[in-house]
Order: C-alpha cells, then sequence, then structure tokens
C-alpha cells in the first residue's frame, strides 16, 4: 500500500474562494479517482471528470498523419461536446510533457473551457530539479495527500516557467508559489 502524505496548498483555497457554492462547478481532473478527493468534492454541486492521462504516457508523434497529438488527447479524453470546465487539476502533467504534447493536451481541452476557468498545477523552478513520482488528491481546501507512484511516468522533462507559461495558451499564471523543494505551486486562470 503506497504511503500518503500531507502537503499544504497555498493556492487551492484562492481557488475555491471563487466557487459559487450555489452554481454547478465541472471539474477536470487528471488522475485517479482518490477517495479523499471524491469525499471534498462531495461538499460541492458538481461534476467530476477524472482522466487519468499519466497511463497513456508517453504521446508522441507518429508517422502516420492521422494521429497527431491532439488526436490522441482527444481520443483519450473523450470529454462531451457541451461540456465546459470550471476547475483543471493538472497537477504536475506538464513535467511529463514535451511542448508539443503540452499545446495539443490544451488545443484539445479548448472548447472546454471558458474565460474565467481556473487551472492548477505544479511546475519546476528549476529545470534541473529530480524527478517527483507522486500522484495529488485533495484532501481539504488547504491540503493535499499526496502518494508514491508504482512506476514512474515516462518523459520527464520539465519546462522552466518561462518556457510553461509560454506554452499555456490562453492560460495567464494568476499565483504562483515557490516551495520548499524548489517546485512551483501554479494558479492558472483562462483569459
Amino acid at each position: 500500500m503506497p504511503k500518503i502524505t500531507t502537503q499544504t496548498s497555498k493556492l487551492l483555497p484562492y481557488l475555491f474562494q471563487h466557487l459559487d457554492a450555489e452554481q454547478t462547478v465541472t471539474v477536470f481532473h487528471v488522475g485517479s479517482a482518490l477517495p479523499e478527493t471524491v469525499d471534498f468534492f462531495s461538499n460541492y454541486r458538481c461534476k467530476l471528470y477524472f482522466i487519468d492521462v499519466f497511463q497513456a504516457l508517453p504521446i508522441v508523434t507518429e508517422d502516420d498523419e492521422a494521429s497527431t497529438p491532439e488526436q490522441q488527447f482527444r481520443q483519450l479524453l473523450e470529454i462531451p461536446a457541451d461540456t465546459v470546465f470550471d476547475v483543471c487539476l493538472f497537477w504536475d502533467l506538464f513535467n511529463f510533457l514535451n511542448a508539443e504534447a503540452i499545446r495539443a493536451l490544451l488545443s484539445a481541452l479548448q472548447p472546454h473551457l471558458r474565460k474565467g476557468s481556473f487551472a492548477h498545477a505544479f511546475s519546476v523552478h528549476n529545470r534541473k530539479a529530480p524527478q517527483q513520482n507522486n500522484y495529488y488528491g485533495i484532501r481539504q481546501i488547504d491540503a493535499l495527500s499526496v502518494r508514491d507512484r508504482k512506476a514512474p511516468p515516462p518523459g520527464y522533462a520539465p519546462h522552466s516557467q518561462r518556457e510553461l507559461t509560454a506554452l499555456l495558451d490562453g492560460f495567464r499564471v494568476e499565483r504562483s508559489v515557490l516551495l520548499p523543494d524548489s517546485r512551483l505551486e501554479l494558479l492558472l486562470l483562462k483569459a
């Protein structure tokens, strides 16, 4: 059984304070449906979409023109056409996608985002930072659960904050916090 630890989040409280308790919130969560995350969201009127993109890594360009990275993401995500996300929880996914794959993911998500959609992600302050082998859930509004993965995802190639910001088409970094282990916690807002 994987060890579970708790990590404080400075930015999730800010994200959730912008959500109306009376409105239905639609959430895109990269990763498995962890019990504490499901329990946390039971306090909201919401629709949850748990999609473990990590299982499909690496996303690669194939010789076959019919299978672009964007098409691979569209097939993987299988999001109903009328779904629009209020919140996207990317966690550390961007550290495992090259520039083309990040653009392809965001292009596949574009029809499902609105101006004002929030996103949360982790990045690195220094590209030489060692790979974290974790997956995340939400324990409370300011506390994440952190579990070790059985095997590290392939393709670890983190981007500097400047590079990542340039790749996040349509999202702007609303806030960022430097964590003790030289990672960055990012709160993104769809412009």
